[in-house]
């Protein structure tokens, strides 16, 4: 594993190493999506063209400290601008394409960027979202001329809005402790997180993958890894990423997850790791088999929320292990427990035992921990003199949130997990609420702000309902200002409406009409009774399944 100091390093000491090394790799198949040409670009290509985007960064004006917003999907443009902009110190806010006006404008406005790279699709949404917000940025595309940025405003010192102090921003404009990226999460008070990344975050993560070894097998110079994943998120981004960068492997990103052409990707690109969610193996499962299923150069998967009944026959028809692992966008690389070593107790949600640098406690709703095989919320910090080392560094203006959630000194995940005897952890639940689709975390509370603006709408709230493809599905009981006429056709237009500003995936899938909802004495919404009410209406005839609209269209 190469060694640095910031991303841009990494690529760096790679490009040193490997120069002739594919770095990263575009199928064909993604380049007719994307309109690019395909083929592998070697690490020596990619500091080259690095360092004449760095030229022309620097040219425009870009400074450290700066927030760049990057909307780009999957493109080999993500990377050539991320790593410009950490060489000057400045920070990249990759954009989710799903993302419609209201998340936009208050992303923009949140992370307070300087300007915005976008696909020309997008820059009119873009640009109206960012006047929405305040903040007439300079919107181009990935590949054009880079806007003027001499006179533009500095991004306000992280000091008393994220939680570091004056001093420290000082000092944190270049090296391991400055700001890399700022990546939003999704929250449970609604509106999502600005997690502040480092170089340190970042390194660490490539790090973590390159030795953790086991079923984890890294060969420097040799690996080929394949991710449907969106660079916006932490896995592709951080994990993904990292881990070939820093190892001189080659990754192979598609533009999404495409089932039945899916092992001809895996072949062409002769991929030898494969990156999962957990919706992929039920669909590649459903699949007719073939006498040569198994027919992959593929040594492991690494992923998460495999369906623990199909675990196993999974392994057995593709011949390879699908390495099951935890991990956060706030927790990083500073603690990553992966099943890596044997036993994985397949079939049970094991994601296996946290390593030598992890401590951890499973605690009771009192606090105190709880016994062996006994549920509670896991709660993990790095082993060491800083318990932070390699997670994100704060949550963006939220001192008060970044504080809760290391209250005591651990860092709470919110996640319900148990322990058995010999030390193995199993994923038992999400105790924040959190609708988990196909992979996306979506704030219950976010969809019902954007559902109640809606004018026939009196009152909403939304839940999770359990979906054999996706995981969950986004359920919303609505309570109506007046008397339904044709109820189906309004639920059609309060998804149509929802769709106009969330992202597709985040738009309800059912829609119930509904009397009242369970509420407190102070007229907040009984989540816990939510679960039983969903449950109940899902039998209901009346209820109404607008699963059909929900179509992806960035």
């Amino acid at each position: 594993m190469i060694d640095a100091d910031t991303v841009f390093g990494a690529l760096a000491a790679a490009a040193a190493r490997w120069p002739d090394k594919p770095f990263l790799n575009v199928l064909p198949e993604t380049a007719a999506v994307y309109g690019i040409g395909p083929g592998e670009i070697s690490y020596a290509a990619m500091k080259a063209d690095v360092d004449r985007q760095i030229a022309a960064w620097r040219a425009a004006g870009l400074k450290p400290g700066k927030r760049i917003g990057v909307l780009v999907e999957n493109r080999p443009a993500f990377h050539r601008h991320w790593f410009a902009m950490n060489a000057l110190g400045a920070s990249i806010v990759p954009i989710n394409p799903d993302l419609r006006a209201a998340e936009l404008e208050y992303l923009i406005g949140h992370s307070e960027m300087a300007a915005a790279i976008v696909l020309p699709a997008r820059q009119a949404d873009v640009a109206a979202a960012a006047k929405a917000a305040g903040r007439d940025i300079p919107v181009v595309g990935p590949d054009d001329g880079l806007p003027d940025l001499h006179n533009s405003g500095d991004v306000p010192a992280p000091g008393g809005e994220d939680g570091s102090s004056e001093a420290e921003n000082r000092v944190a404009v270049a090296g391991r402790d400055a700001e890399c990226a700022l990546l939003y999460t999704s929250g449970t008070t609604g509106k999502p997180k600005g997690c502040v990344l480092t170089n340190t975050y970042f390194l660490n993560n490539g790090r973590w993958y390159g030795t953790v070894g086991g079923l984890v097998r890294i060969r420097p110079g040799e690996e080929r890894m394949l991710t449907p994943l969106p660079l916006f998120h932490m896995n592709a981004m951080a994990t993904s990423t990292m881990a070939m960068l820093m190892s001189g492997g080659c990754l192979t990103i598609l533009d999404r997850f495409h089932p039945k052409s899916w092992w001809d990707s895996v072949r062409n690109a002769r991929a030898t790791i494969v990156h999962y969610l957990g919706v992929m193996p039920p669909m590649l499962m459903g699949a007719a088999p073939r006498p040569d299923d198994a027919d992959n150069a593929v040594v492991f998967g690494f992923g998460a929320g495999v369906d623990k009944r199909l675990h196993g026959p999974f392994e057995t028809r593709f011949g390879f292990p699908l390495v099951e692992a935890w991990a956060m966008t706030e927790t990083g690389g500073g603690v990553i427990i992966a099943a890596t070593t044997e036993p994985r107790h397949l079939g049970v949600a094991c994601i296996g035992k946290p390593d030598a640098n992890t401590e951890f406690r499973i605690i009771r709703e009192d606090g105190s921990d709880c016994d062996v095989d006994e549920p509670g919320e896991l709660l993990v910090r790095r082993k060491g003199e800083d318990p932070r080392h390699g997670f994100f560094k704060a949550y963006l203006k939220d001192p008060a949130a970044t504080e809760d959630a290391w209250a005591g000194g651990y860092f709470h995940t919110g996640d319900v997990v148990r322990r058995d005897a010999e030390g193995s952890i199993y994923f038992v639940d999400r105790r924040k609420n959190v609708i988990r689709r196909s992979g996306e975390n979506i704030a219950a509370v976010e969809v019902e702000s954007v559902l109640q603006q809606h004018p026939a709408v009196a009152a909403v709230a939304v839940a999770a309902i359990p979906d054999a493809v996706r995981g969950d599905e986004v359920f919303a009981c609505i309570v109506p200002k007046e008397k339904v006429a044709d109820p189906a056709a309004l639920a059609r237009d309060i998804v149509t409406y929802a769709l106009s500003r969330l992202a597709y995936y985040k738009a309800p899938g059912w829609v119930a009409f509904v009397d009242a909802l369970p509420v407190t004495a102070t007229q907040k919404i009984q989540r816990g009774a939510m679960k039983d009410v969903v449950a109940g209406l899902a039998a209901d005839p009346a209820t109404i399944d607008t699963r059909a609209m929900k179509k992806r269209s960035a």
